[in-house]
């Protein structure tokens, strides 16, 4: 099975090819601080679902890690909250290092591995440094990462216990960006930048592969919590590559949702326009300011019929609860986002449409969050007459 590149933007088409990350003729128009522009998107002549990425990497090298395949969780008390039949949980925590991120890092994995590259070096807000750092480790790659020193310390904990080389910034994720690329431009190796290497959206169709596997059938409905719009962009790119030889009839309709302090896809989706806001939102894995793959999402979501939405911090806070104490699946704010933007749109949703909510990554990476909506006990007792509560 061959493959190449198009551009997103010019449909120039390249050859698959490990120092090609962006159209080098759009680049030329890159502006800094802006979504990347020429993102690369793979192009198979003829595309096996048996093997969704075709020659670009080896076989063996795919199965250092079980990544993917997680679990569709019918949820049925969440199902019975909400009034509903179809609703399904893909549960990303049980990916490795415990998120969806796991899925872009282990095909740039494999993709180093074969053109003989032995570092990678990245920016994240968190889970996509930890992800690389662990799915590293177990490649035999070195892996240096770009953190924002507000990032979860769960999260530096996870890199830095995997071997990673874990450079604080003093600034947002955007910077974190910058410097990485500046990084690599110095130092070498390849930089695994979420968007910018063609191979991070490429991983991350494996998620919507999976759920026509997992359901026997595409769904109708996909929420899926957004940042820098990867997720987004390459779980619409998997139902497209299904659509393309048959194996399903429609491409679901795909909800961007964000944070409403972190929203610049669903201020594009509505003006054209990416502005430059600052961003502040509790869902850190999806706290970004400039979405990198903003372009290439929103000309996704645009020809697709997508939709997007924004919720707030407490509405999140608040699916986080409603989901752990509904289905037992404990989810960090980003992951939550996906609920609080069904309920907030539920009523969009035609009665016995199927809807899958994408629980992106596990609470356990950001504790600080979940402990603003559950309460600790007070005092530790030695005996029952201490407990001052009253037990039914």
């Amino acid at each position: 099975m061959t493959q190449h590149y198009i551009c997103s933007m010019c449909a120039t088409t390249y050859p698959v090819s490990p120092e090609l990350m962006v159209c080098p003729a759009c680049t030329r128009e890159q502006r800094c601080y802006e979504p990347l522009r020429g993102v690369l998107e793979v192009v198979y002549e003829s595309f096996d679902p048996r093997r969704p990425f075709g020659d670009l990497v080896r076989l063996e090298d795919l199965s250092v890690l079980p990544v993917g395949n997680t679990p569709l969780c019918p949820a049925p008390g969440l199902r019975r909250h909400c009034g509903v039949d179809n609703l399904f949980v893909k549960y990303e925590a049980g990916n490795p290092t415990g998120s969806y991120k796991d899925r872009a890092s282990l095909l740039v994995a494999a993709f180093a591995r074969r053109h003989g590259y032995k570092e990678i070096a990245l920016a994240s807000s968190g889970n996509a440094g930890s992800s690389m750092a662990g799915i590293g480790a177990a490649c035999g790659l070195k892996v240096t990462l770009f953190l924002p020193k507000t990032a979860p310390r769960a999260k530096m904990v996870q890199a830095l216990q995997y071997g990673a080389r874990l450079i604080l910034v003093d600034g947002p994720y955007d910077l974190a960006y910058e410097l990485s690329l500046q990084w690599t431009a110095k130092y070498g190796g390849m930089n695994r930048n979420t968007g910018y290497h063609p191979m991070t959206n490429e991983g991350k169709k494996s998620g919507a592969l999976e759920l026509v596997d997992q359901l026997g059938y595409a769904p109708d409905h996909v929420f899926v919590p957004t940042g820098d719009g990867v997720i987004l962009a390459g779980i619409l790119k998997g139902f497209r590559d299904l659509y393309s030889v048959g194996m399903i009839t429609a491409v679901p309709t795909l909800w961007a949702v964000q944070a409403e302090g972190s929203s610049p896809l669903c201020r594009a989706f509505e003006t054209g326009v990416f502005d430059q806001e600052p961003a502040a939102t509790i869902a850190d894995s999806i706290c970004v300011a400039v979405p990198r793959n903003g372009y290439y999402a929103l000309a996704g979501l645009k020809r697709h019929d997508g939709r997007c939405i924004a919720v707030s911090d407490e509405a999140i806070l608040e699916a986080q609860q409603l989901l752990s104490r509904t289905s037992g699946l404990f989810t960090e704010p980003a992951g939550a986002v996906s609920l609080a933007g069904y309920l907030a749109a539920r009523k969009s949703i035609g009665e016995g449409e199927t809807v899958v909510l994408m629980a992106t990554g596990s609470g356990l990476k950001d504790i600080d969050a979940a402990m603003k909506k559950v309460s600790m006990p007070s005092r530790a007792v030695t005996d029952l007459d201490q407990i001052e509560e009253h037990v039914p």
